[in-house]
């Protein structure tokens, strides 16, 4: 065989034998690269219905596009069968990879903890992506995962193992010699869906980490048995130094019903980057808590409002703490309405005690229950019911968290600052901010507005109004493009400096004044002056930290410092959907789609209708060039939200980079229609030109943005699209318009 020419390809060298073939490195004489070569077994390949049957798999495996998966380059056949007996004319021309199998390295002993989940994670991404093209390995064993020189993880022999299990159980397994990592239901000779990988993981990470088996003894058939029928010893017990969410992880994916094993290989990815990662409250030396939604025992339903809002107003004066670690009110409140157990809460949240209580509001009479909790072992470490006049409630308020403070603060030997005490209170004017934040929490915007207006009109020194009024006009105008920057943003700085007059510690009206200066004024310094006297005030503020990101990476380029402040965020809000999000545009900014695309994933599991992560996807998709991908994805972005001006924009963009130039200019056309009854945005228009390639009209279009202080010309920065025309001069001169010509040499091109 060596020096042999079949096709095109020159064997060099025999690499390699087993079930499924023999292997050689062999010369492409065409394209002049090493390649590998498999001929596979007669009994593969000898029926030819078998056969397409074969070929129909390997070119689904060959279209995979992973960093972690062996590229297929194609199928062909050899005029003459190799001289190896048993071997077919049938071969596949597939990468060489240098390096060693995952077989050899576990041969030379246990992996260690980081080396091991390093290894898992890298095949965990790579068949997450096969089962997304709906393909499933059914043969991931130590000899199929390939480890370069550089340590990257190369999954070999996609699509091969479907067609060999179409034969006889007992023959099969001595063709494949995997009985080892055969699910129950492989080995029952029953239909596999993907799961039958997970517990194929599952498998060969119990032998990285313990150098055995999970299942071992001398013949087939007790293997057989033994899969089955027995538990493999615990990781622990054969080495000390497993972390339990390790060995929890591996007994998840080798239970013998595939319904126990995890739902995806998303989510299982999701519990693997946990290991290791101490819990936060641990990790910062803080005790921490987490102020459930109070349950509103009220005959009238309405009054949700008022349970709601003083959860909220717990949640406010305990992040002003700052040795306490507070979880902020989108997390706390994911829990509304569910039954859930608190250890479960408690671990989720990543805090040892809750705050949970009930509120009973008859005309201006309130009962208030409150009782602080002990996530380990449920117990009650204080409790206390209040029955009050409604001018009272901020005082019981206080007096709440004065209780906390003194049961985990002082008993830690912590010293917290004392909530500030409050001003004469306007009940009315109260209750009709409770009803703003409670409307605004439903995106409510208008009906927001006009209760906090209201409350204003009750009491003209309100500073809370004042900051909850700027925050409605940012989100009007920044966060859902309803408002033109030009009326929104001024009277967004007017109401948050009236609150600062009234009240100068509200670091609200800070991050109001920071996102005006931010994404109306693009000035870098006052918008970090703002952002930094919010965070003083109130270190603890998640908003604070997630608005504070976009200063970092619009205006700065920075996008270090964005990811910490957006970790920083998390850990504050553990379950806040849009902080995810970003953290995966992070990836997206710094061009690494597909890290990206594996981050927005495991977010798919948690949300899998959401607009905003469909509109993720299709960003990270349309980047990498998978446009078909990518405009499937931004359909279902129109079919799941609402049609507002960014997704009809970021549409024709998506077509136009897919170059159906005729479909991007209908959603032109669509926007061009909206301008006639409402508002809607320059930038997008500019950016669809952009991208169909007519540069001086979409010049145009930015620079009639800048005269409107269009707030989407933010992200006239970072973002991938702008890459191939940094080195325009127009594409400066609008940067230098904007006060951010320091960004010119920071920012990425296409020629860099």
């Amino acid at each position: 065989m060596i020096g042999k020419t079949f096709s095109h390809y020159k064997i060099l060298e025999k690499i390699g034998e087993g079930g499924m073939g023999v292997v050689y490195k062999a010369e492409d004489t065409k394209l002049r690269r090493t390649v590998a070569l498999k001929f596979l077994p007669k009994e593969l390949t000898c029926d030819e219905e078998a056969k397409q049957r074969f070929i129909q798999e390997a070119q689904a495996a060959a279209a995979l596009d992973h960093p972690n998966i062996c590229t297929i380059y194609e199928i062909d056949e050899s005029k003459l069968a190799p001289a190896e007996a048993g071997v077919g004319h049938t071969f596949i021309s597939m990468a060489y990879i240098e390096g060693q199998s995952l077989n050899q390295k576990i041969k030379a002993g246990s992996l260690e903890i980081d080396e091991a989940l390093a290894v898992a994670n890298q095949v965990a991404r790579g068949l997450q992506k096969a089962h997304e093209k709906g393909i499933i390995h059914r043969d991931i064993k130590p000899a199929n995962i390939m480890l370069t020189e550089e340590d990257q993880v190369k999954i070999m022999d996609f699509g091969l193992a479907k067609l060999s299990w179409g034969v006889d159980l007992t023959k099969t397994a001595t063709i494949m010699g995997t009985v080892a990592y055969m699910s129950p239901e492989q080995a029952r000779g029953e239909q596999v869906d993907y799961r039958t990988d997970i517990w194929s993981f599952g498998a060969m990470l119990y032998e990285m980490l313990t150098g055995e088996r999970p299942f071992k003894t001398t013949h087939d058939q007790a293997v057989l048995y033994s899969i089955l029928k027995e538990d493999p010893i615990p990781m622990t017990k054969i080495r000390k130094d497993i972390p339990k969410e390790l060995e929890r992880i591996v007994q998840k994916s080798l239970e013998k019903d595939p319904k126990k094993r995890f739902t995806s290989m998303s989510a299982l990815l999701t519990d693997l980057r946990s290991v290791g990662r101490p819990p936060i409250s641990v990790a910062a030396g803080k005790p921490s808590i987490a102020v459930l939604p109070f349950v509103n025992m009220s005959t009238d339903p309405e009054n949700e409002y008022f349970s709601d809002g003083l959860a909220e107003d717990l949640i406010n004066a305990l992040t002003k703490i700052t040795d306490l670690h507070v979880v902020a009110r989108t997390s706390s409140f994911a829990f509304k309405g569910e039954k859930v157990d608190i250890r479960e809460i408690g671990q989720k949240l990543n805090v040892d005690n809750l705050l949970e209580g009930s509120v009973r509001k008859v005309g201006n009479r309130v009962r208030i229950t409150a009782q602080l909790i002990k996530v380990a072992d449920g117990y009650h470490l204080w409790s206390e019911r209040y029955d009050r006049d409604m001018e009272d409630v901020f005082a019981i308020q206080d007096e709440i968290t004065e209780k906390i403070m003194d049961k985990l603060l002082v008993a830690l030997d912590v010293r917290g600052k004392p909530p500030e005490e409050h001003g004469p209170i306007d009940v009315e004017a109260y209750n009709l901010y409770l009803k703003g934040r409670y409307c605004l929490n439903k995106f409510e915007m208008d009906k927001a507005l006009a209760y906090y207006e209201q409350a204003i009109e009750k009491d003209p020194v309100y500073a809370l109004a004042y900051a909850a009024v700027a925050e409605v006009y940012t989100l009007l105008s920044m966060g859902f493009d309803i408002l033109p920057n030009k009326e929104a943003m001024p009277k967004a700085r007017e109401a948050a400096q009236k609150a600062l007059e009234l009240d100068p510690h509200l670091a609200e009206a800070y991050v109001s004044l920071g996102l005006v200066a931010l994404s109306y004024d693009w000035d870098p310094k006052a918008t970090k002056e703002y952002f930094q006297e919010a965070l003083e005030l109130n270190p603890n503020s998640s908003s604070a930290h997630q608005w504070y990101e976009f200063y970092w990476t619009y205006l700065e380029a920075d996008l270090d410092e964005a990811t910490a402040h957006l970790e920083r965020a998390q850990e504050l809000d553990p379950l806040n959907f849009l902080i995810k999000v970003r953290l995966g545009f992070m990836s997206i900014f710094r061009r690494d789609y597909d890290d990206a695309l594996d981050q927005f994933r495991v977010l798919a599991d948690l949300e899998p209708n959401f607009a905003l992560l469909y509109l993720s996807f299709a960003t990270a998709y349309v980047f990498k060039g998978m446009y078909d991908e990518a405009i499937t994805c931004g359909k279902k972005m129109l079919e799941s939200g609402p049609p507002v001006v960014a997704a009809i924009g970021n549409m024709g963009w998506f077509y136009a980079l897919a170059g159906k130039k005729d479909k991007a200019k209908e959603f032109l056309a669509e926007l061009e229609e909206r301008s006639k009854k409402g508002y809607v945005s320059s930038f997008w228009t500019a950016a669809i030109y952009l991208t169909l390639g007519e540069l001086d009209k979409s010049f145009e279009w930015f620079e009639k943005a800048i005269k409107e202080r269009d707030g989407n010309m933010l992200y006239f920065t970072i973002p991938p699209v702008f890459d191939p025309v940094r080195s325009d001069p127009r594409y400066k001169n609008l940067l230098k318009k904007m006060g951010l010509g320091h960004l010119i040499d920071k920012l990425p091109s296409v020629d860099k």
